[in-house]
Formats: structure tokens, C-alpha cells, sequence
């Protein structure tokens, strides 16, 4: 990047994850569907590192129907033969059964009370800005992600431990970990 603005140290080193930085990580997401795509993500995520599945994202969105729950919780073991056979993505039989798990739960939840009202319900409806000093600053988890975490699996979600979920807060802007010395600190937006 040649316009040297302060940054959060974990996405230095390479465009794309610069790029997912300024636009994306931090900001609030609203849409339902949207934060299904997320939380999904950040399950493939786990145990691997996030540029892998910043990298392959377009290959997971063509792969799962752009995360289209109606779709997803249709498929059955074709589906995810045909899956544990992409290249593009990450093969782990378990993800993939979980996203197809998930897609039901999440349409149980829409019908209900709405994806996006039950997450963000966990923050008041608020972003959370937390503006850490350091990354050393940053919790892996909290007690609002293992809340969050023991809801979702009380739905019926798989792949969403506490580390998880809070990754997907952060991805999604439930909460702001921008550092305080990051040029997008204040609420995630353009400097």
C-alpha cells in the first residue's frame, strides 16, 4: 500500500487482506444472509488461517450457492460428495456437513425472529467499539461470544465455539477491534 496509513498489524504484508481490512472487517453487517455467509466462513476458518479463506472466498461462494440457506438445506450426501471433491475449497467433511446443518437452523431462526435481529441482539444492537491498544489487546474469546456461541448451538448450529463466533463478531461488525492506532478505527469506517 503506498498511501501509509496507519493500520492494523494483522493485515500488513498482502493487498487482499489490506483491502478486507479497510472495507470490510469491523464494519457492521446487517443482512441476514450475509452474516450466515460470515459465520460460515469463519467455521471453515478454524484451525486455519484467515488469508486462507480470504483467498478461496469467491471458490465458497460459487460452491455453496452464495450461501443461500434455502438452497443449502436442501442438499444431502451428492452435495457433499461432490464438495469433498473441490479444489477450490476447504474439504473437511465436517464443515461442509455443518453448513448444510446450519442452513436449516438459520431458516428456523429467520422464521422466527429474524437472523440478523437474534445476532445482533447479543450486542444491544450496537457495535461494540472496543479500540485495543495492541493486538495482545484483543481477546480470542468473551463472554458475549460463548452467550452467543451456547445460543447458536441451542439452535442447532454446529462449528461456532466461542473463538469462532467471536471472530465472526469481529468480521461482521458486532464488535470493533481496530487497534487505536488504526486509520479505521472509528467504527470501521473510511478514514
Amino acid at each position: 500500500m503506498t498511501d501509509r496509513l496507519p493500520r492494523c498489524d494483522w493485515c500488513l504484508g498482502d493487498a487482499s487482506y489490506i483491502d478486507y481490512h479497510d472495507q470490510e472487517w469491523g464494519r457492521p453487517v446487517w443482512d441476514s444472509q450475509k452474516l450466515f455467509e460470515n459465520l460460515c466462513l469463519e467455521a471453515f476458518q478454524a484451525g486455519l488461517s484467515w488469508i486462507t479463506i480470504l483467498r478461496k472466498r469467491e471458490n465458497f461462494r460459487a460452491a455453496f450457492a452464495q450461501f443461500t440457506p434455502k438452497t443449502l438445506a436442501q442438499w444431502g450426501e451428492g452435495e457433499v460428495t461432490r464438495l469433498l471433491q473441490d479444489e477450490g475449497i476447504i474439504r473437511h467433511r465436517g464443515k461442509i456437513e455443518a453448513t448444510l446443518r446450519n442452513a436449516k437452523a438459520y431458516l428456523t431462526l429467520e422464521a422466527e425472529v429474524g437472523f440478523a435481529q437474534f445476532i445482533w441482539g447479543f450486542v444491544d444492537h450496537s457495535p461494540q467499539i472496543n479500540r485495543p491498544r495492541t493486538l495482545a489487546d484483543v481477546p480470542a474469546q468473551t463472554e458475549t461470544s460463548r452467550a452467543l456461541s451456547k445460543a447458536l448451538k441451542s439452535a442447532g448450529f454446529k462449528f461456532c465455539g466461542p473463538t469462532t463466533v467471536y471472530a465472526f463478531m469481529q468480521a461482521s461488525g458486532l464488535v470493533n477491534d481496530h487497534l487505536q492506532s488504526c486509520a479505521f478505527a472509528s467504527k470501521g469506517t473510511t478514514p
